[in-house]
């Protein structure tokens, strides 16, 4: 099982994360940031992933400090679980609908981290959940698993809608690109490494 567990302290969170690549799409959630769970509820069923999450943070304060460190956290548990690499695909993209929505998401697990973020949110806040926070967790998690992340939302209204289809493109796209492929001896690169 290409999995990975780690607990991350900070004078602001308290977090232990469980995260294996091989799931059956099952999520345990306490983040204290209820539209965060939801969003990673869905990015583990539609990856197919297996993600547990215990989260304590100042979500007092307001909801950035749990949001960016449960990025930080997940994207280490993304890089740590797939271990060398050896057999992936490497590339993922996927086409997400929600409604009125298109969201496209496409990663590299490249070892080159970078986040190309091309979405705008009609509304500064879904329930209490600062919108602005989707960058900062997908800056987070593109920096801690080392990926090329690239965000295109070609159009949408609605923006739970448009987050929604974000995260579950996110999923998809990352089930393809840790996909092991038979076919691939090695890493696929031609540098013999990622």
């Amino acid at each position: 099982m290409r999995q990975a567990r780690l607990a991350r302290k900070t004078g602001e969170t308290d977090i232990v994360l469980d995260f294996s690549i091989d799931g059956e799409g099952t999520s345990k959630l306490e983040t204290g940031v209820p539209f965060l769970t939801h969003m990673l509820d869905l990015f583990t069923k539609h990856g197919h992933f297996d993600l547990t999450v215990d989260a304590n943070g100042d979500t007092e304060v307001d909801d950035h400090h749990t949001t960016e460190d449960i990025g930080i956290c997940l994207g280490t548990a993304l890089k740590e679980a797939l271990g060398d690499k050896k057999g992936i695909k490497r590339y993922g993209s996927a086409f997400v609908p929600m409604d009125e929505t298109l969201a496209q998401v496409v990663v590299d697990l490249s070892n080159r981290p970078h986040l190309e973020f091309r979405a705008e949110f009609p509304s500064q806040k879904v329930g209490t959940f600062d919108t602005e926070l989707v960058h900062e967790f997908l800056w987070k998690l593109a920096l801690e698993a080392r990926m090329n992340l690239h965000v295109i939302v070609h159009y949408g209204q609605n923006t739970h809608h448009i987050i929604e289809a974000i995260f579950k493109a996110l999923a998809r796209a990352l089930d393809e690109a840790t996909t092991i492929d038979e076919r691939v001896k090695g890493v696929p690169s031609t540098k013999g490494m990622l």
